[in-house]
C-alpha cells in the first residue's frame, strides 16, 4: 500500500536529528541509496545518473536508475542498511519528512510541497491543491491552465526541444507555449536572448507580435520591388494559422492573407525571402 507521510515537525525530536545536515545538491534527506542496477552506493538517484552518465554516452546506453526497482537505503547517521521505509530500523531518524513508498522518494524540504500523481505515476511539487492531471497531455499542470491549455498528446513525454532532456520527470521548471508544446522555462528564456520567439516545434509564435508585424509592414512598404518582381506571385504557408496564400513576392518578407502574420515560409515561386533574419532585427 502506498504510503505518502510526513515525519513530525518539532526539532528537538529524535526523529529529526541532523535536520539539514545531510544530503545532496538535488535533496535534503537522511539516507543514502543502493542503486539496484549497479549495486553502488549514492546520494540519490540523480547524483548516480551524472556520475554514471556523461554528455557523450548514447542515450541508448545510459544507466539509469529505475526510481521504482529501488529496495535498499542506508541510514546517514547511523550507517544501517535496510528495506525501504521512512524511520531507520536501528536509530529511529526520519530519513525525510516528506516520504512516498510507491517512488521511493525521501526529502526533508517540505517547503517545495511534494504530492503523489497516481496517473503520472511519480512524486511532483507545488501543492496538489495548485495542480491537476491532463489524461491527454499526460501530466500535470498549474490549474491556471485547466481551461485554456491545448492539449497535445503525451506532451511532457518527449525531450526538451531546445537541451533534450527528458521532460517528464525533470527536476527543472516546465512552462507551456500556446500552441501547447512543452519546453524548460530556463530555455524559453535562452530563445528570448537570442530573438527566437517561434515553437521549436510546430513553428508557431509564442507571444503577441503585433508590433514585429506593424515594423515589418512598414519595411516592406519602404522597399520597393524592382520592375520584374513586381507582379510575382509566390505561395507561403503561414507558420500561425496553417493558412496557405497565393502573395506579391518581396525579398523582405511575406505576409499571411489571413491573420496578417509574418510568420511564414515560402513553399514555391520566386526567390526564398530572408523573413527570419527580418523578424530577429525587427525585435532588437
Amino acid at each position: 500500500m502506498e504510503q505518502t507521510s510526513h515525519c513530525p515537525q518539532k526539532d528537538e525530536s529524535p526523529l529529526n536529528l541532523g535536520l539539514g545536515d545531510f544530503g545532496c545538491l538535488h535533496y535534503r534527506r537522511r539516507c543514502k541509496i543502493r542503486a539496484p542496477c549497479c549495486d553502488d552506493i549514492f546520494d540519490c538517484r540523480h547524483c548516480h545518473n551524472e556520475s554514471k552518465n556523461s554528455m557523450e554516452v548514447n542515450p541508448l546506453d545510459r544507466h539509469d536508475v529505475p526510481r521504482h526497482e529501488l529496495k535498499r537505503v542506508i541510514c546517514s547517521l547511523c550507517g544501517t542498511e535496510q528495506d525501504v521505509q521512512q524511520n531507520c530500523i536501528q536509530c529511529g531518524v526520519c530519513m525525510g519528512k516528506y516520504f512516498c513508498s510507491k517512488c521511493n522518494f525521501f526529502d526533508d524540504d517540505v517547503s517545495k510541497q511534494q504530492y503523489h500523481c497516481d496517473e503520472c505515476g511519480i512524486c511532483r511539487t507545488g501543492g496538489e491543491e495548485n495542480f491537476f492531471h491532463c489524461n491527454r497531455c499526460g501530466c500535470c499542470y498549474s490549474t491556471v491552465l485547466k481551461d485554456s491549455h491545448n492539449c497535445v498528446e503525451r506532451a511532457m513525454h518527449h525531450n526538451c526541444p531546445v537541451c533534450f532532456e527528458f521532460l517528464f520527470d525533470t527536476t527543472k521548471d516546465i512552462t507551456v507555449l500556446p500552441c501547447g508544446h512543452t519546453i524548460h522555462l530556463e530555455c524559453v528564456k535562452e530563445m528570448q536572448r537570442h530573438l527566437q520567439y517561434a515553437c521549436p516545434v510546430c513553428s508557431k509564435s509564442y507571444c503577441d507580435m503585433t508590433n514585429v508585424w506593424e515594423k515589418l509592414d512598414q519595411e516592406v512598404a519602404s522597399i520597393p520591388m524592382p520592375q520584374m518582381y513586381q507582379n510575382k506571385m509566390v505561395w507561403i504557408l503561414c507558420n500561425d494559422c496553417g493558412e496557405t496564400s497565393e502573395v506579391i513576392f518581396h525579398i523582405v518578407a511575406h505576409k499571411c492573407l489571413k491573420c496578417n502574420s509574418y510568420n511564414t515560409r515560402q513553399t514555391r515561386g520566386g526567390s526564398p525571402s530572408s523573413c527570419s533574419s527580418r523578424i530577429e532585427e525587427m525585435v532588437r
